[in-house]
């Protein structure tokens, strides 16, 4: 029936509407090492779950330690923030010099990222649009830096080798991908993804840069970076 909830979507959503906190931990709950979020559909009605309740753990984290000194070394120039969540990198990257272009597929994240870019005054373009799609929503290359903090470690991996794709093809040649994620564990969300699958996903067009630990999530975990560099 035409505009019928799914049951898991009226699972959710009746639960929110008495204990909104809650009800973001029991759309996690049951689903183990990232498995949501390899579910396309499933991943991204819990995102807009996590967005509405306003139970968002990774907003406002430590950016990467990497970012700054490497957008310096750059220069100015066009910039991909993939999966941007509220706007950090993208307002720095905006406070640079650069050219920012900011995408994420939750409507209610990329609100608040525009609200808070123009409280800092600067201009960022957002644009709700999938990674794994860049090109059908009008991205087009030129991008010498982009950056991901925290979308390539949970998605499948047809995702991921689509992902790439597409993300190869707005980057111009001898581009910085900088990626941050967790590495693969038993956790709530995210699958994480190990150095050997980074490079494995991008070895035809990429070179793997420089890798190691970068900040400590507040869970105590810490998330790895991987620099990458267009051929």
């Amino acid at each position: 029936m035409s505009g019928q909830k799914s049951t898991s979507e009226r699972i959710v959503i009746s639960f929110s509407q008495r204990r909104p906190w809650r009800a973001a931990r029991f759309a996690i709950g049951p689903f183990r090492s990232g498995t949501l979020l390899r579910m396309p559909n499933l991943g991204r009605l819990m995102y807009g779950v996590m967005y509405r309740v306003g139970f968002t753990p990774w907003d406002g984290h430590v950016l990467p330690s990497r970012l700054q000194p490497l957008a310096a070394e750059l220069g100015k120039g066009k910039a991909l923030d993939i999966g941007c969540g509220t706007g950090d990198t993208s307002i720095l990257l905006a406070k640079l010099g650069w050219e920012v272009l900011a995408i994420d597929f939750v409507e209610r994240a990329l609100e608040s990222a525009g609200k808070k870019a123009a409280a800092a005054g600067v201009t960022v373009r957002f644009l709700r649009a999938d990674a794994t799609k860049l090109r059908s929503y009008g991205v087009s290359g030129g991008f010498t830096l982009l950056c991901d903090n925290g979308c390539m470690h949970g998605p499948s991996d047809e995702q991921r080798d689509a992902y790439v794709r597409e993300v190869s093809a707005v980057a111009a040649s001898g581009a910085r991908l900088l990626l941050v994620a967790f590495l693969p564990g038993k956790r709530r969300g995210p699958r994480g993804i190990s150095r050997n699958e980074v490079e494995r996903c991008f070895s035809s067009s990429w070179e793997l840069f420089d890798s190691g630990p970068d900040f400590t999530s507040r869970a105590g975990e810490t998330l790895q970076f991987y620099e990458l560099r267009r051929r």
